[in-house]
């Protein structure tokens, strides 16, 4: 099949198959990785051989490249910087003790079980300590889990691709070029850590910059503003890879740019731009599996398993639970948080410049990750609505130390002090007064269901939801938060 008609008809598939099927996915313990990676597998070699596609098409290589600068980019934008302030303990436990041990764990399995090289081992162990942020969208989402801990799955998700991406890239070019001297290994190392990261941030700054002028002085159409975000991204990976730096840093650098700086892009660009990864991030699952399908004979299958079974059930379970002891969360939230760390697209994107850098092992390392992702992606996403309703439930009926914060830095940090409290009497002296001060109904969940009854006229917040109701509704006056 001629490779635009291949395209051509993948695309449909996504589309079609994404709007019909989504009922169903919400209702069942399916997800769209999981049925679009089962689609590609049908549709590859050991299935109906509809698509012929090798690790080094052309098609998988564009679409994993732009999959992969989109992800990045949003990751960036999307970072919720003026909450951690200076307080960046939790990013730094997690991404950098935290990571670095489950790389390491993982290298060992990956060496002494699938016979890689030490220097592949923990390049393979680099590619596995990726979490997928798909499998983790609903969580993150849900209202009902506290913010504090969705936040913590958040910065995770968000931000650990940006550590071990740069680890890759440096090992790949260890495994190429052990001769090099020191002064050439100064160079490369310039190029990918500060050439490619500075361009992006300066492309992503002045283009978010330019379009908010240019908004501003004679209205740029939002369909228009919707897409210039795409034009970002592209401009920064086109523009580093050029001048010899990575295009994936500087698309993170980019989308960082526009957080940082303050600049603002639409929300229209957010919602279209994270419609339009998201549609990618199918395509490329569709692809992969057609690829794997093909691959995964390569494979000794038992000894993959073994090697999935101890990264989801084990390594990084053991981890987070280490990095989360001293926090101020319940014994379920740590359960909750150090289970879902689901390996997928990102794993096989990362796996995939291995093999296009052309290292030896490269392609089985490919087809193990495979095996590895899927296994994660069935067993993540089949237990994502059980293990969330049952943590639901259990903030439903107890009162847990994480509902009262709001952010996940203030789980590891002591109090900043008590806030002035008034007593009843006080409140109501104050609400018969001509200017009555806006009134917090802030009890747990629990409490809120054992009584629902509430004072006239307040209104009713989650705890760990006051920083955001505070930034969306901006009160003017005295702020009174009562619980029990």
């Amino acid at each position: 099949m001629p490779d635009i008609l291949l395209t051509f008809g993948l695309i449909a598939i996504v589309l079609v198959v994404t709007a019909l099927a989504s009922g169903a996915v919400e209702r069942s313990p399916l997800t769209f990785p999981l049925l679009f990676l089962g689609l590609g597998f049908l549709l590859g070699e050991r299935g109906v051989g509809l698509i012929e596609i090798g690790p080094h098409s052309l098609l998988l290589e564009v679409v994993a490249t732009l999959t992969l600068s989109l992800v990045l980019f949003l990751d960036a934008v999307n970072l919720q910087v003026y909450e951690l302030g200076k307080r960046w303990l939790v990013p730094f436990l997690i991404l950098g003790p935290g990571t670095g041990l489950i790389i390491a764990l993982t290298a060992v399995p990956l060496s002494l079980l699938l016979g890689f090289g030490w220097l592949m081992a923990f390049v393979g162990g680099a590619v596995l300590a990726s979490t997928d942020p798909v499998v983790l969208r609903e969580i993150v989402r849900d209202p009902r889990i506290p913010r504090s801990v969705r936040q913590v799955l958040k910065i995770e998700a968000g931000m650990n691709d940006i550590v071990v991406l740069p680890v890759i890239l440096v090992l790949i070019a260890v495994i190429q070029a052990q001769g090099l001297g020191a002064g050439e290994w100064s160079v490369f190392l310039a190029k990918l850590l500060l050439l490619g990261p500075a361009i992006g941030f300066i492309i992503g700054g002045l283009g978010s910059w330019s379009i908010t002028k240019v908004d501003h002085h004679m209205r740029v159409r939002r369909e228009h503003q919707a897409v210039y975000g795409i034009g970002l991204v592209l401009a920064a990976y086109a523009a580093a890879t050029a001048v010899g730096g990575d295009g994936f840093l500087s698309a993170f650098a980019a989308g960082l740019a526009v957080t940082l700086l303050n600049q603002s892009l639409c929300d229209c660009f957010l919602e279209y731009g994270e419609v339009t990864s998201e549609m990618a991030m199918l395509l490329a699952f569709v692809l992969f599996g057609a690829v794997l399908s093909g691959m995964l004979g390569t494979v000794n299958l038992p000894l993959a398993l073994a090697l999935a079974g101890l990264v989801v059930f084990v390594i990084r379970p053991s981890v987070l639970n280490l990095v989360l002891a001293r926090s101020k969360m319940s014994w379920e939230a740590k359960l909750f948080v150090s289970w879902f760390g689901p390996r997928g697209l990102n794993s096989l994107l990362l796996a995939l410049l291995v093999v296009q850098a052309g290292i030896p092992g490269g392609e089985l390392l490919l087809a193990v990750v495979g095996v590895v992702v899927i296994a994660s992606v069935a067993i993540h996403g089949a237990s994502g609505a059980p293990v969330s309703a049952w943590y639901e439930r259990r903030v439903a009926t107890a009162t847990l130390a994480e509902e009262r914060e709001s952010t996940a830095d203030a789980l590891f940090t002591s109090n900043d002090g008590e806030a002035p409290r008034i007593t009843p009497e006080e409140l109501q002296v104050l609400l018969s007064g001509t200017n009555p001060p806006t009134v917090l109904d802030v009890r747990t969940r629990s409490r809120y269901e054992q009584d629902n009854a509430q004072i006239p006229g307040s209104i009713r917040v989650l705890p760990d939801q006051v920083t955001e109701w505070v930034d969306t509704n901006k009160p003017e006056g005295l702020v009174v938060a009562y619980c029990t």
